[in-house]
């Protein structure tokens, strides 16, 4: 091989190296990101809401609630309860404890169920305000409670739940007024 033979090839490598280097430079001028300025949105510093917490929007008290509700639509809506309770008259616990005849039950009463500590202190009986309270979130109701149901945010269909539960009893518990 010749030193000519060499010098070619060399310049030749170093042609391509300083060509690729170059469109780099040339594709982040054309591409380059837009420079990032200050995040956010301006606030408004020291205005005072004018809002009142009387424009919430008002919840629908829970007699008016069951007024409207539907036992036949709170059956289906408890096709996810049917995964750990029974709904059978007689029928014993299995994951949770057996709903027949829930309401007006003592809470924490099933013998033989291994109650939470939280649901064994709460005492009373269940009533229907307990029920659409413990419904809309388990955990919140009942501290340290075993339920793993995150709850229904659906109060209508909360309020179905309740009028199924009324129909799946002996001794049916009139709702409140």
């Amino acid at each position: 091989m010749q030193t000519t033979d060499a010098n070619k090839i060399a310049m030749s490598l170093l042609m391509v190296l300083l060509l690729t280097k170059g469109l780099g430079v040339f594709t982040s001028a054309i591409f380059a990101p837009a420079a990032e300025g200050k995040g956010g949105y301006a606030l408004p510093a020291g205005v005072e809401s004018a809002a009142k917490p009387a424009d919430a929007p008002k919840e629908t008290p829970l007699p008016e609630l069951l007024a409207k509700a539907d036992a036949t639509k709170g059956a289906a809506d408890t096709k996810v309860c049917q995964s750990c309770h029974s709904f059978e008259k007689g029928a014993g616990a299995k994951v949770g404890p057996p709903l027949w005849g829930v309401v007006g039950r003592p809470k924490g009463s099933i013998a033989g169920f291994a109650y939470s500590d939280g649901m064994k202190a709460m005492g009373g009986n269940w009533t229907y305000e307990d029920l659409f309270k413990f419904l809309t979130k388990p955990s919140a109701y009942v501290s340290g409670t075993k339920m793993t149901y995150p709850g229904e945010s659906d109060p209508a269909k909360r309020a179905d739940i309740l009028a199924y539960l009324k129909t799946d009893s002996d001794a049916p518990v009139d709702f409140p007024k």
